[in-house]
């Protein structure tokens, strides 16, 4: 049965020091972005329209009260994780042509190998980012395990209600897993090792994104197939990524919250997918978590803000737990 729920951001600036997360401005200028409509704008287009209480996050006392509270949030996580003694954890994450690219991007995968790769990918760019990027990488590289058997019930149950779900056994040689589970394996299991099974969604990429009301849907049947599969085993099922960025959009973050907090299922399904696009796509894995998580109580909840830049670029940073009802 499913016992254990979490929602977690995995942004690099996680894994990025107090000092680095002004320093993030330098790929935010470079980068193409999207305003919170969905639309393409450039960084100068953004910092004509930010709102102009950007600033008061952008102080030193700002970045260093917020980055303590996110990195409290993951070692929280970290705890939570390691105290509910899983037998499998299920991680819906999204890959960002790590390990899919435009000849093969299914808009669902479950990996069913016995063991899944991590091995350290090398980042462009500065050095303080090529920092960060290594945190979610091995070196040397390393096997995690799998719960392949758990896996092939979630294909197979999963095509018993009529999903197209893609599978695969394998990886490509000399490639591993991408940000989205490396750094579930690297900072928040650290070392406390349990078994994953790892479900791709192609939240980034049109044209085949899911629809939220596909994603929620997913959730429920994950649930249903557990429950029917698994026993007394004790099963997690983790959302990785988000919530909005990298133009951080507060009203859409909260929005998703409230509605995590109220069981909301209609406001989940009917969230504006115009919104779910570029790295705030990623709200559709927590939508899919919403669904498995369901019979669960969202019992802690932590969101921070994390503008980096007076053009309203960052994460919205959060960390959530789904237990039991007591």
């Amino acid at each position: 049965m499913i016992v254990l729920g979490i929602g977690t951001s995995h942004t690099p600036m996680l894994n990025a020091t107090v000092d680095d997360w002004p320093r993030f401005v330098e790929r935010d200028r470079a980068r193409a972005h999207l305003d919170r409509d969905g639309r393409p704008v450039t960084f100068d287009e953004l910092l004509r329209i930010a709102d102009p209480g950007v600033e008061r996050y952008l102080t030193p006392e700002s970045f260093a009260a917020r980055h303590a509270q996110a990195q409290a949030g993951v070692a929280r996580l970290a705890d939570t994780l390691k105290r509910a003694a899983l037998d499998a954890l299920i991680v819906v994450g999204d890959d960002q042509k790590e390990l899919f690219h435009e000849d093969n991007l299914p808009s669902l995968l479950i990996y069913r190998g016995r063991t899944i790769r991590n091995v350290l990918r090398l980042a462009s760019g500065p050095e303080w980012a090529q920092r960060a990027s290594a945190r979610y990488y091995e070196v040397p590289l390393r096997d995690y395990p799998v719960d392949a058997a758990l896996a092939s019930a979630l294909v197979e149950g999963l095509i018993d209600r009529e999903f197209d779900v893609a599978a695969a056994e394998s990886l490509p040689d000399g490639q591993g897993e991408g940000h989205a589970f490396g750094f579930v394996h690297k900072r928040l299991m650290d070392g406390h090792v349990v078994p994953i099974v790892p479900v791709f969604l192609n939240t980034y990429y049109p044209p085949n994104q899911p629809t939220p009301r596909r994603c929620y849907h997913l959730g429920q049947a994950i649930r249903e197939i557990v429950e029917s599969y698994a026993g007394d085993a004790r099963v997690g099922v983790l959302a990785s990524g988000g919530l909005s960025h990298f133009t951080l959009d507060e009203d859409l973050d909260r929005a998703v919250i409230r509605a995590l907090s109220q069981k909301d299922a209609a406001a989940l399904q009917s969230l504006p997918r115009n919104k779910l696009n570029g790295g705030s796509s990623e709200i559709r894995n927590w939508i899919c978590l919403a669904g498995a998580a369901e019979r669960l109580t969202l019992d802690w909840v932590d969101y921070v803000p994390g503008y980096r830049t007076r053009a309203g670029t960052g994460t919205g940073l959060c960390f959530a737990t789904w237990s039991p009802a007591a």
